[in-house]
């Protein structure tokens, strides 16, 4: 068996989340029988259960405060379209968590001690429902996106993100009782986002990430006086944030060129570094006991659960999946400013095929972790740019909002810098665009827009004709759409065309491979098809591999499968030997 298929076959565990009164009780997700499900863990005794059982398997969950019960959103093979389950912490029959509650796409839900509070988007906008044992009522309807944030220990205060104001991509805050009374309203104005994060232990403070200063980071919001303190943390990035679970200081994440690290920060801004490892932080929490759990890799190491204390807190079962190589950093002056890529490289001296290998989002960014993806391509002889084009996130809020009014393009133009560098360092002897989701989008428009530049195109679930895209999409990405490009199709018909790959599928000289999910409410299959129909009418050589889920997989032998369609096809195209 293949060292690249061993990555993607190896037993991964994500952090463990505890029940806020009974920290023993714990549910986190793996891939233990070869789909991602999720699993109850108790602590007291070290027995782990598998929870769920899905054929394309289970990946959002929570546990009641309590621990009792097992929350989990029951969707239809991906599509994510559905309703809250709940199951007996030890396993047994799931049944409906809020009957009441209509079907539709998860806006955010908090399990408190007495009720729930749900939130829902569909077509007709976003609602939010408070479930109590013996009723359930509306607390919050809008036209425009939404979603909970978090609700108070006393179950009295539901923090609500909005996008009333007109933009989904900055957001204002609303703090409501449960019975629907309003407490405080907060926003920063136009261009200036906040997100809801949780509310301190006592109820009094809203713990929120604010965009004044030009980048993410923390602000102290008391919604019955309207103060407000906004925290100066001297860390680097983008900063998010948690409270310890006794709420004396936060848990800060910095997230700066491509690593996150964490830090224990004081309410009088004072900072202490806490596992200051090479490679990135993924995901971290506290603990009541005050030291702090998180998962760590880097490019060339699996993942681990590890803690403050030292310990590793969760095992997956072996075996380890193999190494790979580390990642180098590069900066490239580009059109819109100094852009970071990280680049993986095989042995040998170079030159080499490269694959640019494009993350999606766009609000996200690629880092120093370890990637199955990306170490297949390494294996097979390439050469792996990851460039944090402008819209990413993790280089202030200048850099990620950099996008709007020009979608797409903008981001090519830094791909483009980036590849520039690759050919004149004798970094690379031909280029492959290839992403997924957003930079699927990427890939399809570049294959377009830039031609002479891309000799391979590999693009997974894209955007590849933006207004039926539009159409066909969840609520919740129009409005982002909408925010993004300036309006709807039907506002500013010219940007939407003017950023559709669909525009330029003419131009197209590549070969290209299309991966799509047939139940996918992101990157919906009829605009794929319309592209892929424009496509071959004309004559491009496009081969088309489809997959019965939705936004991807989370079935690992489908997910090799893909990886193996995309490694053959490069292969075959760049005139190397396939994988093993």
């Amino acid at each position: 068996m293949s060292a690249w298929e061993d990555r993607f076959r190896a037993p991964r565990v994500s952090l463990p989340i505890w029940a806020d009164d009974a920290p023993d009780k714990n549910v986190y997700t793996g891939n233990l029988t070869g789909t991602f499900e999720l699993y109850t863990w108790d602590r007291a005794t070290g027995v782990s259960t598998q929870a769920t059982s899905r054929p394309n398997g289970t990946s959002d969950g929570h546990l009641s405060p309590d621990g009792a019960w097992l929350w989990w959103f029951d969707d239809t093979d991906g599509d994510e379209f559905g309703v809250w389950r709940k199951q007996p912490f030890e396993g047994g029959t799931a049944i409906a968590a809020a009957p009441d509650v209509p079907p539709g796409y998860s806006a955010g839900c908090e399990t408190g001690r007495t009720l729930s509070v749900i939130g829902v988007s569909t077509d007709n906008g976003s609602t939010v429902y408070v479930v109590r044992p013996d009723q359930t009522t509306v607390l919050y309807a809008s036209e425009d996106d939404a979603d909970v944030a978090a609700l108070t220990r006393d179950d009295r205060l539901v923090l609500i993100e909005h996008s009333e104001h007109g933009d989904s991509r900055h957001r204002a805050l609303r703090v409501l009782t449960v019975d629907g009374d309003l407490v405080g309203d907060l926003w920063d104005g136009e261009g200036f986002g906040l997100t809801g994060l949780d509310f301190h232990p006592d109820g009094r403070l809203v713990l929120a990430l604010h965009e004044k200063g030009g980048r993410p980071e923390p602000v102290l919001w008391d919604p019955a006086s309207g103060a407000v303190d906004r925290l100066s943390i001297d860390l680097p990035g983008d900063l998010s944030a948690c409270w310890f679970h006794d709420g004396s200081a936060l848990l800060v994440v910095s997230e700066h060129r491509g690593r996150a690290t964490i830090h224990r920060v004081g309410l009088d801004g004072s900072v202490t570094d806490l596992a200051g490892r090479e490679g990135t932080v993924l995901d971290a929490s506290p603990r009541p006991d005050g030291s702090v759990e998180y998962v760590w890799s880097s490019s060339a190491s699996p993942r681990v659960v590890r803690s403050t204390t030292g310990a590793v807190v969760l095992e997956a079962p072996l075996p380890r999946a193999p190494g790979s190589v580390p990642v180098e950093d590069v900066f490239v002056e580009g059109p819109g400013g100094t852009i970071h890529a990280l680049v993986a490289r095989p042995e040998g001296a170079g030159p080499f095929p490269t694959v640019f290998l494009v993350h999606g989002g766009p609000q996200d960014h690629d880092s120093d972790i370890f990637q199955a993806d990306r170490a297949a391509y390494v294996d097979l002889g390439c050469a792996v740019v990851q460039v944090n084009y402008r819209g990413s996130t993790g280089y202030g809020a200048a850099w990620r909002d950099a996008i709007e009014g020009r979608p797409g393009l903008t981001e090519l133009e830094d791909l483009a810098a980036v590849r520039g560098w690759a050919m004149s360092s004798g970094l690379a002897t031909t280029c492959v665009l290839t992403g997924g989701s957003w930079g699927g989008y990427l890939t399809l428009l570049g294959l377009g827009t830039q031609p002479s530049l891309w000799s391979i195109g590999v693009a997974a679930v894209p955007v590849a004709d933006y207004v039926a895209a539009y159409e066909d999409e969840m609520e919740p990405l129009r409005a982002f759409d909408r925010s993004l490009f300036g309006g709807s199709p039907v506002d500013v018909p010219e940007v939407y065309e003017r950023c559709s790959p669909l525009t330029y599928v003419a131009q197209v000289s590549s070969p290209v491979l299309v991966l799509a999910g047939a139940n996918d409410p992101r990157c919906p299959i009829r605009q794929i098809d319309n592209w892929i129909n424009a496509a071959t009418t004309l004559g491009k050589d496009v081969e088309v591999y489809r997959f019965d889920a939705g936004h991807g997989s989370l079935v690992v032998e489908e997910r090799i499968r893909q990886m193996r369609t995309e490694l053959e096809f490069v292969a075959r195209h760049l005139g190397i030997d396939g994988p093993a």
